[in-house]
């Protein structure tokens, strides 16, 4: 398969998964986007076939083109980059970039990938930065969200969608009548009265800078790289997460906040009566009874693959020292099964983002869509006299909870 023909059929498949998408048909969304991943795969399987059969017959080594191969998909680490094994456009790119951000000259193929992939970028997006920007590699930007939701597991946890420009889902809000009944061979099938709604995600703007001295941008290439996905990680992280968590969504005439992905505390606060928020006394925290309430108020669909997010002073200054009615403590310490406990039969996950003292119980893939409206991009500049320079991160990302019943909030003092 060339890529000419690869990126023809991805092309022809996420337009279909859109399509479903702007129906409102998330189930087949979900299938074509397993075909693309599948394609994906296969695209990346040849490839690596290719730069095998290619150094055969140059008598190189090409040991190290595997390991660069699975960051796109299994997000392990950054694998050393020796410049004499680099095989693929892909490959090259990732030491292109980190050359180009470190001031380093390139060879001519890595010229020539570098401003090609740019290029197509640079098309396709047109926001401006004040810099050109470049088009960060898979293998980073894989890594730089794999570190934002270590700390961040609600953001891990909500589904993710890629789709350029604005993203429409409709989704089904209730049913004001018409339940399946049982008739008799007289009576006339009674009409369904159902509400829809609509989510739309049209895309905010997410910047985060670091600033690194020329004697530290000098380290080696396979350093760098690492260096920069962490200290992004960590500044991306940061925002994302919290915005998932309590992000203030789209501001009204009379804000003057920035457009912000919409948290699940903010959609849950926000509505009629709060009838997914439940108040507990600070002075005597969070009760048994306070959880099971906020348990009852979840949609019976949604409690398979709920989880518990709070803040770790939160969990172990509350939720730990919650008693039963036998005065046994209901959070069991537990650190496999993807968080540090369980509480209900729920992982216990620590999240910096989620307001201290508050705690969020729900599905976060079933309640909860973002989507990556542009991949993240890089911009540099130079601070001569400082001997400095900024690496500002660019994206635009977008957010909201598709269901506020897949979720409930206990708050202090709330209602």
């Amino acid at each position: 398969m060339n890529k000419e023909k690869y990126l023809k059929m991805r092309n022809a498949l996420m337009a279909e998964a859109e399509g479903f998408l702007a129906e409102g048909k998330t189930d087949e969304a979900n299938a074509k986007m397993k075909e693309i991943e599948q394609l994906d795969n296969e695209f990346e399987a040849a490839k690596l076939t290719n730069a095998n059969l290619n150094a055969l017959k140059e008598k190189t080594n090409v040991t190290n083109i595997e390991n660069l191969s699975e960051l796109t998909v299994n997000l392990t680490p950054v694998a050393k980059i020796d410049e004499t094994q680099v095989n693929t456009d892909d490959d090259i790119y990732l030491n292109a970039w980190a050359k180009t951000l470190q001031g380093k000259k390139l060879d001519e193929k890595e010229t020539e990938v570098f401003n090609t992939v740019n290029t197509e970028f640079q098309n396709a997006y047109t926001h401006d930065t004040g810099d050109i920007a470049t088009l960060i590699p898979q293998a980073v930007i894989a890594g730089i969200w794999k570190r934002a939701e270590e700390s961040y597991p609600l953001l891990a946890d909500v589904k993710k969608y890629n789709v350029k420009g604005t993203l429409v889902i409709n989704k089904h809000e209730s049913i004001e009548e018409g339940d399946a009944a049982f008739y008799d061979e007289e009576t006339v099938t009674a009409d369904e009265k159902n509400v829809f709604g609509q989510l739309t995600l049209s895309g905010c703007e997410l910047s985060k800078a670091i600033t690194v001295t020329w004697k530290l941008r000098s380290m080696a290439t396979e350093d760098f790289i690492p260096y920069i996905k962490n200290e992004l990680g960590d500044r991306v992280g940061a925002a994302a997460g919290t915005a998932v968590a309590r992000g203030k969504g789209k501001p009204g005439e009379l804000d003057t906040f920035k457009a912000e992905p919409l948290g699940v505390e903010t959609a849950l606060l926000a509505e009629t009566l709060t009838p997914q928020v439940v108040g507990y006394d600070p002075v005597a925290g969070i009760t048994y009874g306070n959880i099971t309430t906020a348990i009852s108020k979840i949609h019976s669909s949604y409690i398979a693959g709920a989880a518990i997010y709070a803040s770790n002073a939160t969990i172990w200054a509350k939720l730990a020292n919650i008693l039963d009615e036998t005065g046994r403590p209901i959070f069991i310490p537990d650190a496999t099964s993807g968080g540090i406990g369980r509480m209900f039969g729920m992982t216990v996950k620590p999240d910096a983002g989620v307001t201290p003292g508050s705690v969020v119980i729900g599905n976060a893939i079933k309640g909860y869509v973002m989507n990556t409206n542009e991949p993240m991009s890089i911009a540099t500049e130079e601070h001569v006299k400082a001997r400095k320079v900024d690496y500002a991160a660019y994206t635009i990302i977008d957010g909201g909870p598709l269901d506020t019943k897949a979720f409930a909030l206990l708050e202090e003092n709330a209602g």
